[in-house]
């Protein structure tokens, strides 16, 4: 009895050192991200990226794997080794799509979270093909028109975002769903569509260039990157309050000194004035969470998009 206690000791033991090697990583590290290019998942991944490639002594390379509303993507990961060697940036479009989705696994269950970067609202802006000033012009229009107004949005976090305006504005808009924000973006600013909803992240440096004009945004409260915007709420849309929010997952089983050192590494990345200053710029706020915090907070923002998929009448798929 004794040998095999000791054998289980030792063998204890040598999981514990395995998962708390000081080394890791030895080899390059994939950041996953279940949106196209360009688009706010992209941009804050990007970010976090390099500064790992510093921190860590190895590379960070950022894959995009659009489709399915981020599903494709987020199933990569979710079926990926539990090494440390592949991560998830996910953003509110996780906690969304099990509202409309049936999806090849389970949220709650098969990803390990490692730390929150921030959050921040939308915005809605317009291109050259719509000459309007406010929320209340825009509604009078689609009024008018019924369908003749296009948004044009990516899936998960902007469908979302735009469904809820359509709803509570009480108007028909035409929906336009494109792959990632900014391929979305582009046709508005290029006239194929009127208008969008997207992240402040992705949208603010095509509205300092006079590219998109900017009507409201959509978060609770006014937006301190865009202070003199009214929210949508408060321009006629009473209610409308959509804010995303940026996160790092790994699948689960992801030994927990790993977890732990992430966390450390991009904790000190968040904690940096300039990477806050950067955040601010863009239109975003870093919000420090523990990988717990996080994960009581998932089935929370669940609900909340389930119950708002049902007033919207967006359905399963």
């Amino acid at each position: 009895m004794k040998s095999i206690a000791f054998l289980c000791m030792v063998i204890i033991s040598s999981a514990t050192a395995h998962a708390a090697d000081p080394s890791y990583p030895t080899r390059p590290v994939r950041l996953l991200v279940p949106q196209a290019a360009g688009g706010s998942n992209d941009i804050m991944a990007r970010n976090v990226a390099h500064y790992l490639t510093t921190s860590l002594g190895r590379q960070v390379v950022v894959d995009n794997r659009p489709g399915a509303d981020g599903v494709i993507g987020t199933e990569i990961v979710a079926r990926a080794a539990p090494d440390g060697y592949t991560l998830l940036l996910a953003s509110a479009a996780f906690t969304m799509n099990p509202a409309v989705r049936k999806l090849p696994y389970d949220s709650l269950k098969v990803f390990d979270w490692v730390a929150m970067l921030g959050y921040g609202p939308t915005v809605l802006t317009v291109g050259p093909s719509l000459p309007v000033n406010s929320i209340k012009e825009i509604i009078a229009i689609a009024k008018e028109k019924p369908g003749h107004l296009t948004m044009a949005t990516a899936g998960g976090f902007q469908h979302f975002g735009t469904a809820l305006f359509k709803s509570l504005a009480g108007a028909d808009f035409t929906i336009l769903l494109y792959k990632g924000g900014f391929p979305a973006m582009i046709d508005v600013m290029g006239g194929q569509a009127h208008m969008t909803v997207g992240s402040i992240v992705q949208s603010i440096p095509h509205i300092r260039s006079g590219k998109l004009k900017p009507i409201a945004t959509g978060g609770s409260t006014r937006a301190a990157t865009l202070p003199d915007l009214p929210t949508i709420a408060e321009s006629g849309v009473p209610g409308y309050d959509a804010s995303n929010w940026w996160a790092v997952a790994v699948p689960a089983g992801t030994p927990a000194a790993i977890v732990a050192k992430l966390n450390a590494e991009i904790g000190s990345y968040l904690k940096m004035p300039e990477t806050q200053k950067r955040f601010t710029n863009e239109g975003a706020e870093v919000d420090i969470k523990t990988p717990a915090e996080i994960r009581r907070m998932i089935p929370l923002d669940m609900a909340k998009w389930a119950r708002v998929a049902k007033a919207a009448g967006m359905h399963a798929e």
